[in-house]
């Protein structure tokens, strides 16, 4: 009667085989310095560092906003519209000189108000002066200030036309035959989303990047340092040994997802903006949302990775191997960023991009669905085993040679 020389190992020893895998994959990437550097500056740091950073940029903004001083060149040529920015609580400044070379320079962040050589004449004529607003619109305090100069000066031009037809006896609102009244039916929380919706990328990155190091130390750094051979040599079989490595590296992707989310909670005392304090509303909620969105996007780009790096003999190898997977996920979210035409249902289907736009509605207090949740993790899920198997197949066909 034949015998079985090589017999399939029980499933209760595949597992065995891939628990000690695991362990030996986790704590050799807890003793990697580097990883535990990059594990603590990339998730323990990501939320105090983002927040901080945008607390700042609002705060900036809101300062060069609320100023009280308006630049001005030519102000003696228009002494009422002087009084009407006096009497609109502002003062005044002359410009310097030269104003649209400093602007050019960026030397001057404010928008300048230039008003034409006897523009309070021709205004009293009933001419039209023409009044110029310099500004870069590359600067963003220059930028956020335009708009109230704008206002300003519109408010003036139809104060003086209002005065002109009142003294020839005409209704003034023969200038306006319709009224418009603006009603804003958002809310708070869908305002913040174009200031807090960089911060799921952030995380995003912090996984991909994270996880990039042990991904490639137990794939290509086996190879490279030789060790591969001698861990196809023991009785564990190569899907034991694919599911140990690849379950390490998830757990340090899954940490760093953990960590950076929850680190946003600690992080909301540093937001120095009282607008921003009061649109970034993040509780125990949102970072339960966040990490069932992220853990399985973790997954999946862990085994990804590994898949790439397998066939490769060195780490450097690996990287550039990597490269385009990470310029994929590193783009992917930036469809939702620039996309004007708004969130489309294929968008759910692409991984990185999908959790990036859920991840955005969360924070805008948005309600998820079942559907929205599932397919991602559907996606996540078979990306990861075709991956695994991917992994598996190679390790088997290296064991035969």
């Amino acid at each position: 009667m034949p015998t079985r020389l090589n017999p399939a190992p029980a499933p209760s020893a595949r597992l065995r085989g891939a628990w000690a895998v695991f362990r030996k994959e986790w704590f050799d990437a807890l003793r990697d310095r580097r990883t535990l550097m990059t594990v603590l500056l990339s998730a323990v740091l990501m939320g105090p560092l983002a927040l901080f950073a945008l607390s700042s940029m609002v705060a900036s903004l809101e300062s060069a906003g609320e100023r009280r001083e308006v630049q001005v060149l030519g102000l003696a040529h228009a002494p009422g519209l002087a009084n009407h920015l006096a009497r609109q609580g502002l003062e005044a400044v002359e410009a310097p000189a030269d104003a649209e070379q400093r602007l050019r320079d960026q030397t001057l962040n404010e928008p300048v108000l230039v008003i034409p050589e006897g523009a309070e004449a021709l205004s009293q004529q009933g001419g039209r002066p023409v009044y110029i607003l310099l500004f870069d619109s590359s600067q963003r305090a220059s930028g956020a200030a335009l708009g109230r100069l704008s206002r300003l000066v519109e408010g003036y031009t139809r104060e003086r036309a209002t005065l002109a037809l009142a003294l020839r006896g005409v209704s003034p609102s023969l200038l306006a035959p319709a009224e418009i009244e603006e009603h804003d039916v958002s809310s708070a929380r869908s305002r913040s989303g174009p200031v807090t919706g960089i911060l799921p990328f952030f995380v995003i990155m912090a996984v991909l990047y994270g996880a990039l190091g042990a991904a490639l130390d137990t794939t290509a750094g086996e190879r490279e340092r030789g060790s591969l051979e001698a861990l196809l040599a023991t009785p564990a079989s190569p899907l034991a040994l694919v599911l140990g490595k690849w379950g390490a590296v998830a757990a340090v992707a899954m940490l760093i997802a953990l960590l950076s989310v929850l680190s946003f909670l600690p992080a909301q005392a540093l937001i120095r903006s009282d607008s921003l304090r009061a649109l970034f509303q993040f509780g125990e909620r949102e970072a339960a949302l966040l990490l069932v969105l992220l853990l399985p996007l973790a997954a999946s780009l862990s085994a990804l990775m590994m898949a790439v790096a397998i066939g490769c003999k060195t780490v450097k190898e690996a990287q550039a191997s990597n490269a385009v997977l990470i310029l994929a996920v590193s783009l992917l979210p930036l469809v939702s960023l620039f996309n004007e035409g708004g969130e489309s249902a294929w968008q759910l289907a692409v991984p990185a991009l999908a959790q990036h736009v859920l991840m955005n509605r969360v924070l805008r207090g948005e309600a998820l669905g079942p559907l929205e949740l599932l397919l991602p993790l559907a996606v996540s899920a078979g990306l990861t085993l075709a991956a695994l198997a991917w992994l598996a197949a190679r390790l088997r066909r290296a064991a035969v040679q």
